[in-house]
């Protein structure tokens, strides 16, 4: 049995067991895939491969260990046996009671048919003309094919100049740069001031965070407080950089929300363990939680960071996929600002992408980092770091610019942006509470509501928080819904008959029952042991994103499964 947990601390003294036992859902089914594949090629080349092996200077003995520890389940092995249904459906497979694979497993919109935004493609067609635009008489050409402010837009670019074949300087284009600091002040008012030198353009979130964290952990006894569950960019990167990932839990029962005292238990144990916790990495909205963190639960998150001197890791690349008006987004910068005592000097670091939101441009690989209270000297050094990579795609560093500058409502573009934006959030939002209203009516599962659901207080009143905190003015707590990104993490509870046949396979249960989830529906999701989770409970992570148009299809598959699965292991 090969066992990973995401932190190599998990003692727990509450009554509540918190404890995360992450096994490698996949190890043993990737290993059995690696094998095979080896055995294919041994049968196609001969001897040669045992030839060349006993030569080889990169094996999986020389190899860097960090690289075959490091877990990455969203493109895990149910991701990879997926792909390998579906090559077998396109050869004329009929082996399966489906015709095609529903990819639900990652936040990849336009792959399920998410259209793209008309602006955005308009202005970066212009600029992959390049010379062109130099050209007064085919500028006027453009102008009658397409709106005054998308050839001005791309004149402006082209002008900078930036041209879309060459490398920008490292940090990214200086005029991008400058319209990502004026959509912070913008989005954050209160007098925020967003400084462009602080301004680092990426290739996605995923590498400023992955160059972050390169740059924190120092040495292997550097700890960096992950949530649980986690989007395990964060575990694997930390693996990769032979740190301690220290776990702390969100809390199900009260809608995925996070406690001072679970943040302090944990930093207690971690530093007991002898490890030097620097960084406090927080999701918002929630991956693959979906939760919307409050302005009060931001201000305690950023008062225990102070008080623990930890700098923050502040992942908001989910900030426009919100659907609850009644839990609005905060970044971290926002409310940073609003507290005078620590405004100067908590140290924040903060991540957008072009992936996620209504735009979900991911194989664009977008994204940008600021730096906040950062040592100057430190952001030298991080300027020099991502040099040696020269510098982020300059295609997806206008579209940055574009998606933190979008049309005004005197641009031509105006109408047509909004349509699109407005009409791609009502679906999602249709989409997310079909999903979770199907979850939460199937016997043995339950899931996080799209709406707000209130508790009676034990004062007998129903009331919400003032400021919308996760606890109601007589401190009850309020349960929390789905609020925000692009995900459903349902539990499943799982019988005890399918944990023992999990076991037997090596497999968790949840791994298991994703696996077949699969194979006889079609749609491939995540399990929670991929994310990480209490011990003895089972989740699944799917995306919002399936076409609304196929939904009721796919939901009425999945239900059909459900109930035989659960019927076949049943006590």
């Amino acid at each position: 049995t090969h066992t990973h947990t995401l932190s190599h601390y998990h003692t727990h003294t509450h009554t509540r067991t918190h404890t995360l036992t992450l096994f490698v859902c996949c190890w043993t089914v990737q290993i059995r895939m690696i094998f095979q594949g080896v055995v294919r090629s041994s049968l196609k080349v001969g001897k040669t491969l045992s030839v060349s092996r006993s030569m080889a200077a990169l094996t999986m003995e020389t190899m860097n260990q960090s690289v075959i520890s490091a877990r990455y389940e969203v493109r895990g092995a149910i991701p990879i046996l997926a792909e390998q249904i579906e090559k077998e459906l396109k050869a004329g497979s009929d082996k399966y009671p489906f015709d095609r694979v529903v990819h639900a497993n990652i936040g990849n919109p336009q792959a399920l048919k998410q259209i793209p935004i008309r602006y955005f493609r308009e202005v970066l067609s212009l600029l992959e003309l390049d010379d062109e635009l130099n050209d007064p008489m085919k500028v006027k050409k453009f102008r009658e094919v397409f709106n005054d402010d998308v050839v001005d837009r791309a004149l402006a670019y082209y002008r900078l100049p930036a041209r879309i074949g060459a490398y920008s300087g490292s940090t990214g284009l200086s005029l991008v740069r400058d319209e990502i600091a004026t959509f912070i002040e913008r989005r954050d008012g209160d007098g925020v001031k967003a400084n462009p030198d602080n301004i680092i353009l990426t290739s996605g979130a995923s590498e400023g965070i992955a160059l972050l964290l390169e740059a924190i952990i120092a040495n292997p006894t550097v700890g960096i407080m992950i949530p649980v569950p986690q989007y395990p960019l964060y575990s694997a990167t930390i693996t990769l950089n032979n740190g301690h990932a220290v776990d702390y839990y969100l809390d199900e029962e009260s809608g995925w929300s996070t406690s001072l005292d679970e943040l302090q238990r944990s930093i207690d144990h971690a530093r007991n363990e002898g490890v030097n916790v620097r960084s406090l990495v927080v999701i918002n909205p929630g991956n693959p939680t979906g939760q919307t963190l409050t302005h009060h639960a931001i201000e305690e998150t950023i008062d225990f960071c102070a008080k623990n001197n930890l700098l923050i890791i502040a992942d908001e690349v989910y900030q426009a996929n919100v659907y609850n008006d009644d839990f609005p987004f905060h970044s971290f910068r926002k409310v940073l600002n609003s507290m005078p005592e620590y405004k100067d000097k908590v140290e924040l670091a903060s991540f957008h992408s072009l992936s996620k939101g209504m735009v979900g441009e991911c194989g664009r690989r977008g994204g940008y980092m600021e730096l906040v209270n950062i040592d100057p000297d430190v952001l030298v050094q991080l300027n020099k770091r991502v040099s040696i990579s020269l510098c982020s795609n300059v295609g997806s560093q206008v579209m940055m610019g574009m998606l933190c500058d979008p049309p005004k409502e005197t641009d031509g573009s105006y109408e047509m942006l909004n349509l699109q934006i407005n009409t791609i959030k009502a679906s999602l939002k249709r989409r997310a509470n079909k999903l979770s209203n199907a979850f939460n009516s199937w016997e043995g599962m339950d899931c996080q509501e799209p709406q707000v659901r209130v508790m009676e207080c034990c004062c007998g009143h129903h009331c919400i928080a003032e400021e919308l905190t996760s606890r109601c003015v007589c401190y009850c707590f309020v349960l929390f819904c789905f609020q925000g990104a692009m995900y459903l993490f349902p539990r499943v509870y799982i019988p005890k008959k399918a944990v023992e046949a999990a076991e037997a396979q090596h497999l968790e249960p949840d791994m298991l029952y994703c696996m077949d989830l699969l194979k006889e529906t079609g749609l491939c999701v995540v399990p929670g042991c991929g994310f990480g989770q209490k011990e003895g409970t089972y989740h699944f992570r799917c995306t919002i994103l399936p076409p609304e148009e196929e939904l009721d299809e796919i939901m009425s598959s999945v239900k059909e499964f459900h109930h035989r699965w659960m019927a076949k292991y049943a006590d």
